[in-house]
C-alpha cells in the first residue's frame, strides 16, 4: 500500500475544479467529436494520464466504481484513485461505472445497461496520445449539426467498428470519452459512426 505521503496531489480545489471538469465532460457529451480542453492540470501516477484522471476525480465516487485495464492497473494508481475519489476499484470490467483503457485496449465486455435501466452501463475512458478533428470516421447524431470527425493515434483496429455496433444497441450501450493528456472528446452511444 502506498503511504499518504507518497501520493501525488489531486485537484487543487476539489469542489470548484471538480465542477469545472464535470461541465467540460458534459459539454463533450453534448457535442460528440468536438475536442474540449480541460480546465485543470494534474500529475497523476503513471500510466494514468491527466485527462483520464481529471474525469475520474470529477465523476467517480463510492457509488461509481472504476475498472482499470491491466496495462494501467498499478498500486500507485489504485491508491491515488481511492484517496482522491474514494471510489472502489473492481476486478471485472462489467462491474465498473467507469473503465479506463489504453488506446489499443479491448472495447468488449463492459456493462451496456438494460432496457429498463440503460444508465447502468459503463462509461469507458480511452487514454490516447493526442486528438484531432480533421481526420477519422464521420460522426452524426444528436449534438452534431451536420457531421463531425475525431481521431486519435494508436486506437485498436476494432475500435471504430465496435463503436458503430454500439450505437445500434441504443438506448443501451457504452459511452466513450477519448482522453488525451490535456483535452477530451466524447462519443456517446447515440453517435452514429461511418468510416
Amino acid at each position: 500500500m502506498t503511504a499518504a505521503a507518497d501520493l501525488r496531489p489531486g485537484l487543487a480545489d476539489p469542489v470548484l475544479d471538480g465542477q469545472a471538469v464535470f461541465r467540460t465532460v458534459l459539454k463533450a457529451l453534448s457535442f460528440p467529436g468536438r475536442i474540449q480542453p480541460l480546465p485543470v492540470a494534474l500529475t497523476p501516477p503513471p500510466p494514468l494520464n491527466p485527462a483520464a484522471a481529471a474525469v475520474l476525480l470529477a465523476l467517480a465516487d463510492l457509488d461509481a466504481p472504476v475498472w482499470l485495464d491491466p496495462a494501467l492497473d498499478t498500486p500507485a494508481v489504485r491508491a491515488w484513485l481511492r484517496f482522491h475519489a474514494g471510489c472502489p476499484i473492481v476486478e471485472a470490467r462489467w462491474q465498473g461505472a467507469f473503465a479506463v483503457v489504453p488506446a489499443d485496449g479491448e472495447m468488449d465486455g463492459f456493462a451496456t445497461g438494460t432496457p429498463e435501466f440503460p444508465e447502468t452501463s459503463t462509461t469507458v475512458i480511452v487514454q490516447v496520445a493526442a486528438l484531432t478533428e480533421d481526420a477519422g470516421p464521420t460522426l452524426t447524431g444528436p449534438g452534431i449539426a451536420d457531421t463531425a470527425r475525431v481521431s486519435a493515434p494508436g486506437l485498436a483496429p476494432e475500435f471504430w467498428p465496435a463503436l458503430a455496433a454500439n450505437a445500434a444497441l441504443f438506448p443501451q450501450g457504452i459511452d466513450v470519452i477519448l482522453a488525451a493528456p490535456d483535452r477530451i472528446a466524447a462519443l456517446p452511444r447515440t453517435t452514429r459512426i461511418t468510416e
